[in-house]
């Protein structure tokens, strides 16, 4: 006969696995509603605000000026290298110069055939022309040098100009017209809210149940009422050893901005075919 402990273990397991298993369509979820991102707009160079064209809880667009600092030193010099790069006058006086020397390079070649002028002579009507189209070379470059500084000073302006990097809504106004920006000063924080991101945490013995796309409902809280669909997007893949849990994170389209993020919801599983 088998001991009388030994049995009891057995009995134990034998309870252990008849039990009922948990199913994920049979629970209820607690989750939270969150914003797709949050991202707090600086400059990228430093300088005073010369105005910001928004307020807190103002919907933006993507690519929307919300902010200017001030520019004035930046205009006048894109001022003064769109006149030097748009003018061709240096080009226009080395080309004279050079067709003249060409000229006069071509009469003397003539005069050494018919031995009126000496080879010398040739030679030195060849080096000026030879230093004629060095010097119109120059020209040229120094002209192309003027639109790369012109294009340069541009994008340098362009940086003054703080423009919305997403589509969504004005969180918070750090700084307002007049202030100093520096390189760690957030003028304004923007939400996303379009899809939302719906955190949830479920019990180990769930994760073999839960897959990349699968759908879930989702029931915020009061005092909205209706329901909607959410799918898996991601999932932890190392638990939480001190509550039992993972993570899941699914995602909520919100094409309108109509719900609010930051608010508790509830999350269902339907069941499976």
């Amino acid at each position: 006969m088998r001991p009388a402990p030994f049995l009891a273990i057995a009995a134990l397991c034998l309870t252990v696995t008849s039990g009922h298993a948990q199913t994920l369509s049979e629970e209820v979820f607690d989750c939270v509603m969150d914003p797709a991102d949050i991202i707090d707009v600086g400059a990228p160079v430093a300088g005073v605000l010369e105005n910001v064209s928004i307020r807190r809880g103002v919907v933006v667009t993507e690519g929307q000026i919300i902010a200017q600092l001030e520019s004035s030193v930046e205009r006048a010099t894109i001022g003064l290298l769109a006149t030097r790069a748009n003018s061709d006058v240096a080009i226009q006086a080395q080309t004279a110069r050079r067709d003249l020397i060409q000229i006069q390079q071509e009469r003397t070649a003539t005069l050494v055939e018919r031995n009126v002028a000496s080879a010398d002579q040739l030679q030195e009507v060849e080096a000026e022309l030879v230093t004629a189209n060095a010097l119109l070379a120059q020209a040229v470059l120094d002209q192309e040098i003027s639109a790369q500084e012109l294009a340069r000073a541009q994008q340098q302006l362009a940086q003054r100009t703080i423009k919305s990097p997403i589509d969504g809504v004005v969180l918070t106004r750090n700084l307002s017209s007049g202030e100093f920006v520096g390189s760690n000063t957030p003028i304004v924080s923007i939400v996303q809210l379009d899809p939302l991101l719906i955190e949830a945490f479920l019990p180990v013995e769930l994760y073999p149940q839960i897959s990349s796309g699968q759908t879930a409902t989702i029931a915020p809280a009061a005092p909205i009422t209706d329901t909607y669909e959410a799918k898996v997007i991601a999932f932890d893949k190392v638990f939480d050893a001190a509550s039992g849990t993972f993570g899941v994170e699914l995602e909520l389209p919100n094409p309108d901005g109509l719900l609010p993020a930051g608010h508790r919801c509830l999350l269902t599983f339907p069941a499976a075919d």
